[in-house]
């Protein structure tokens, strides 16, 4: 078994031949949007002169390690990263905190010593995820034939949906069933036990479940679920007649009280009041005079006149009473009988 030192030297040499991109191998690395990552660093060189972390092509923070009668040096170029950037325990390996999305990405952490001719180097792959919400199920068309439901349901994600994966559960069953993939097919009939169905969403940091779909109110059109369907539009009807039928009761008695208004208003222009008319006591009677049927006028003979009286009848105490008749002077007539 070869020792620790002849392994570095193999390294070493490898790295010298191959290039610094070429010492290492490749770290993949996952963070949680708003979290934090560190990056592993294990120190191989002696003595180390300096230690260089680079994102992309953007030096980030620039290291001169701790001497016997000093401190160690950091030095971070942006002053946006100051915050972020953290060494625990006095290391070197980096903790990035707050991550955004744009923090992902290619790190690079360069190892500078006198002893070597290139540096040592180490590559991180970093991806920043968000957690995820609760994901969205699209219910597909629905076939129902001889009482079978047949439909597809599939599982998406509104947001944060990068590098998802869907699965299925189906519950209900005398064993639960699992199902990979965003679209689930589904063929169901009444005479089967109830199922219910859940959809599993996961990224690399988090994971989360749809609310779960019942087959019986997903196929409640299907032959199977005809009488709950009837029962639910019965109900709904009879809600309705409550609320309707009073209305109409009160728009017919209105109707009824208009007609009989109407035809009472009709019966009193029909039937005219009559007036009733009887002399009243101390009133003086009024005569019209007719006149002869020649222009000349006979001479009166007291034993052959005839003289006729007419009376005006009291007057009407009502509301509608015809207007009174002005007093006219009170004329005397005579009527020559040959």
């Amino acid at each position: 078994m070869l020792s620790s030192t002849a392994c570095f030297t193999f390294i070493f040499l490898l790295c010298q031949l191959t290039g610094p991109a070429a010492c290492g191998v490749l770290k993949k690395l996952v963070g949680a949007l708003g979290g934090s990552v560190n990056f592993p660093l294990n120190l191989s060189a002696d003595p180390i002169d300096s230690i260089i972390w680079v994102f992309n092509t953007t030096t980030l923070v620039t290291i001169q390690p701790k001497l016997a009668d000093k401190k160690a040096l950091i030095i971070v170029t942006q002053h946006r990263n100051k915050e972020r950037v953290n060494f625990p325990h006095e290391g070197y390996s980096l903790k990035l905190s707050k991550l955004k999305k744009n923090d992902s990405g290619v790190y690079r952490v360069e190892i500078h010593s006198s002893t070597l001719q290139d540096p040592l180097t180490q590559e991180y792959e970093l991806r920043v995820y968000e957690h995820l919400s609760k994901p969205k199920v699209i219910i597909g068309l629905q076939n129902n034939k001889n009482g079978t439901c047949i439909t597809n349901l599939t599982c998406s994600m509104e947001q944060g949906g990068e590098d998802v994966t869907y699965s299925w559960k189906s519950l209900g069953q005398v064993t639960n069933e699992s199902h990979s993939g965003s679209t689930l097919p589904i063929s169901w009939r009444q005479e089967k036990s109830d199922m219910t169905f859940i959809c599993m969403a996961r990224n690399p940091i988090s994971s989360n479940s749809s609310n779960p779909i019942f087959a019986w109110k997903l196929c409640e059109g299907a032959a199977g679920g005809l009488a709950t369907t009837v029962i639910l539009k019965l109900l709904l009807s009879l809600t309705l007649l409550c609320f309707i039928a009073p209305v109409l009761i009160i728009l017919i008695i209105r109707r009824e009280r208009r007609k009989e208004s109407i035809e009472e208003k009709k019966g009193l222009n029909l039937h005219p009041e009559t007036l009733n008319y009887s002399p009243t006591f101390g009133e003086a009677s009024e005569y019209d005079t007719i006149s002869y049927l020649n222009s000349i006028v006979p001479e009166e003979n007291a034993v052959n006149t005839l003289y006729s009286t007419v009376q005006i009848l009291p007057k009407v105490e009502k509301s509608h009473s015809l207007p009174t008749l002005p007093d006219t002077p009170r004329k005397f007539t005579h009527e020559n009988v040959n």
